[in-house]
């Protein structure tokens, strides 16, 4: 069978048949942890082992980060920037082979792949910006000859606890505003994705050797969740954890991280719907629900879970789904006629099945696929036939986050319907509308509409833009993360009062005379 260049890459990377899991930017630590075997989805194969972090291991490079952080937080904001423009354009020398990678160990199509690794170096280029414009405020104080104004520190360790379906993305949208706030980070991913992370870390290691700096300021800990995920959330060390998964997990971190009044950036479950209107342009539409549903093999956490047809085109659009689910293109992530790749691994396969069973039992009717594909380009078990389903919004399943290509039909009657079922789900991340009305789109946007995080017109609900702060409502967690203002998440911020007379009167006019 083809490798498809995975073997090269691999090279490219420097990846080993046995890689450390430990790192603290520019230094790479012997770790005590268990041996892990990382697998491809897409074939079986196994492409490297990583030799995990323990509880041992975690503690040095927490105590190593502390004392990175006493210098990396003095170093100006644009000469930060800087390393940060650096780590970007390495990023770019390497996007083919990392995109590759991300491609073969998760299962999203190679495209996907790159296109991930782009996100990388486009929060780099956000951040390079950023870093000059750390804005406070100035305002006046109610007392003569006093100045008043607030600015913005750095807070600390960041920890970054990032999900399979991006296993790079996601700790650039944070890690690179991090560094630009003064910020050191410790990252923790997911064990079905290290060599994604190790990867990541060997390239950006080039950069920080370069400008000497500090060990300890960019730091990985490929470790188990059972081993190190209660210890990481409950450190005091680190005043801002950033989780990306589930709900379930989600409201466990919430919990452990406020319990010690720490700082949580939680992105979790999504739910999220594309309402289709009868002034749609229906092509477009159906180019935004394929991609929205089946991309990445539904496993994005902005991937399209319900589609909410007005009834006067709701058999047009289903036929015409029905018709191209037929026909998508479903293999190995690294093959270019590749649409649909794998689902992760087995327990992703399992809920998949769950989900539909679930369906049937609440009453739903299977349109079309749902079944797990066998065959000789199908080895490694894990692909399936993206599933459309119809249903009714009220259903327990319906109302959960299948992370996998099922999607849901749901019909509605006039607007005001179609928004209350839009909402009518725990979770708040992703929303769109397919609509040439103004009078429907604005409404969608406004205080009644869309309960969401994100809300767009006229593009689907998967994928987003750096520049936008990202995150969701309810369920979802609240945190955001990447562009806008999102920056001040990463650090703390302070009033400060001047007083340049020779008197000191008190605010309110208070009087205190001794």
């Amino acid at each position: 069978m083809e490798d498809f260049g995975i073997k090269t890459a691999l090279e490219e990377l420097g990846i080993k048949e046995v890689n450390h899991g430990v790192c603290t930017g520019t230094e790479w630590k012997k770790s005590n942890g268990k041996l892990i075997e990382s697998f491809s989805p897409s074939d079986g194969k196994l492409i490297a082992r990583v030799q995990q972090c323990d509880a041992g291991d975690y503690d040095e490079v927490i105590q190593v980060a502390k004392e990175a952080f006493k210098v990396w937080r003095m170093v100006p904001a644009p000469k930060r920037g800087e390393i940060v423009r650096q780590i970007g354009n390495e990023l770019r020398k390497y996007k083919e082979p990392l995109g590759k990678l991300v491609s073969y160990e998760m299962g999203k199509i190679y495209q996907e792949g790159l296109g991930e690794v782009q996100e990388m170096i486009d929060i780099c280029d956000f951040a390079v910006g950023q870093s000059r414009q750390l804005y406070g405020f100035t305002m006046h104080s109610e007392r003569e000859k006093h100045r008043m104004y607030d600015q913005y520190h750095p807070l600390g360790i960041v920890g970054v606890v990032s999900a399979f379906n991006f296993p790079v993305a996601v700790w650039a949208w944070n890690a690179m505003i991090a560094l630009i706030a003064g910020d050191v980070v410790v990252w923790k991913p997911s064990s079905k994705v290290y060599l994604c992370a190790v990867a990541v870390h060997k390239i950006v290691s080039t950069v920080l050797k370069e400008n000497k700096v500090s060990e300890g300021v960019l730091n990985l800990v490929a470790a188990d969740s059972k081993m190190l995920g209660d210890k990481l959330f409950s450190d005091k060390n680190i005043p801002l954890v950033s989780f990306t998964g589930s709900t379930n997990i989600g409201k466990k971190v919430g919990r452990l991280v406020g319990e010690r009044l720490g700082r949580s950036i939680l992105e979790l479950g999504g739910n999220n719907a594309i309402i289709i209107t009868p002034d749609a342009d229906l092509e477009m539409a159906l180019r935004a629900v394929v991609f929205g549903a089946v991309g990445t093999c539904g496993q994005r956490c902005t991937s399209t879970r319900r589609i909410i047809l007005h009834e006067s085109i709701y058999d047009q659009f289903k036929q015409k789904l029905v018709t191209v689910y037929d026909k998508l293109p479903i293999g190995h992530a690294l093959d270019p006629k590749t649409l649909v790749g794998p689902l992760v691994d087995r327990w992703a396969v399992q809920g998949f099945l769950d989900a539909i069973e679930r369906v049937k039992n609440e009453g739903g009717n299977i349109i079309t696929g749902g079944v797990v594909l066998n065959g000789e380009n199908f080895k490694s078990g894990l692909f399936v036939k993206p599933c459309i389903a119809e249903v009714e919004n009220h259903y327990n399943i319906v109302q959960e986050e299948t992370f996998a290509p099922l999607l849901y039909l749901i019909k509605y009657t006039d607007l005001e319907e179609a928004i209350r079922i839009h909402n009518d789900v725990p979770q708040g991340l992703s929303s769109a509308m397919f609509s040439t009305n103004m009078l429907e789109t604005e409404r969608f946007l406004s205080h009644e509409g869309s309960d969401c995080g994100i809300a767009n017109i006229n593009i689907g609900t998967s994928g987003a833009e750096i520049g936008g702060a990202f995150g969701g409502e309810k369920e979802t967690g609240g945190g955001r993360e990447s562009g806008s203002d999102a920056w001040k998440a990463y650090m703390r911020r302070q009033t400060n009062t001047i007083n340049f007379s020779t008197e000191l009167p008190l605010a309110q006019g208070i009087e205190f005379n001794v």
